[in-house]
């Protein structure tokens, strides 16, 4: 039995690196990654949802929507809630293959 890395399973079933779809779907597993990662943070901090959303300024439902990825919720929303959470955050930003031209 042949097996193989998922790179090579996500290249046949999703398509290569830098193609449309491979693009939105490392998006949408980002995205999804970041849904937990709110979810696991609100929990160790031992908030309910709507705490977590009164103290961020939103309802309870803005909360589940973003930990269960069911919105692109705005990025200010997403700094607030990390906040109210105490949480650090660290964002890495690459550009690939670009030329950036500033004028």
């Amino acid at each position: 039995m042949k097996t193989y890395s998922l790179d090579e399973v996500t290249d046949k079933y999703v398509g290569k690196r830098g193609t449309k779809e491979r693009e939105s779907f490392e998006q949408e597993l980002k995205l999804e990654l970041l849904g937990e990662a709110v979810k696991k943070a609100r929990k160790e901090r031992n908030l309910t949802q709507a705490q977590l959303g009164e103290l961020v300024g939103v309802q309870k439902s803005q909360i589940s929507k973003i930990e269960n990825n069911l919105t692109d919720a705005r990025f200010e929303t997403i700094l607030k809630v990390f906040r109210a959470l105490n949480a650090k955050i660290n964002f890495h930003v690459e550009l690939l293959n670009q030329d950036l031209n500033i004028a």
